[in-house]
């Protein structure tokens, strides 16, 4: 196998792994903190943002195999997963979860009537979201919602 390759299937490796962290803080600190139903793996598979994952996956592979200096190579990915760690903390992983997840003063319309508040999570075919008026959060199908 070429080094190339090594270096491509490596960074691809180590980037999921950071990922499973950063995810599983947001579903522990954001998605569960608002008893939202979905499943880790479709949220993580929704909010995955392929260049950026490309982009982490060439770097990390090219500075594990192509870099010869292994004491280099381990304080940088350690810090990458130190960094991605943080949102296991309540505070951070909340923070970011609200920075990908939530629009904040929305106006949503269904047929009979019109919503202000914030969405919290718009998944494959709900939305949740939060009404000012009535102070609470409500569950909409997204095909009830008027575009």
């Amino acid at each position: 196998m070429s080094k190339f390759f090594q270096a491509l299937l490596t960074g691809i490796f180590f980037t999921f792994i950071l990922d499973f962290f950063i995810f599983l803080g947001i579903k522990q600190n954001y998605i569960d903190f608002y008893d939202i139903d979905v499943y880790y793996n479709i949220l993580f598979a929704d909010h995955q943002n392929i260049y950026i994952y490309a982009i982490f996956s060439l770097i990390i592979g090219y500075l594990i195999i192509y870099i010869n200096n292994n004491k280099l190579s381990a304080i940088v990915v350690g810090a990458m997963f130190f960094v991605a760690s943080l949102t296991l903390i309540p505070a951070v992983g909340h923070s970011l979860g609200e920075m990908i997840l939530m629009k904040k003063n929305v106006i949503l319309k269904t047929a009979k009537y019109t919503y202000q508040g914030d969405i919290y999570y718009r998944g494959r075919s709900e939305t949740t979201f939060y009404d000012y008026k009535l102070q609470k959060t409500i569950l909409f199908n997204n095909e009830e919602l008027l575009k």
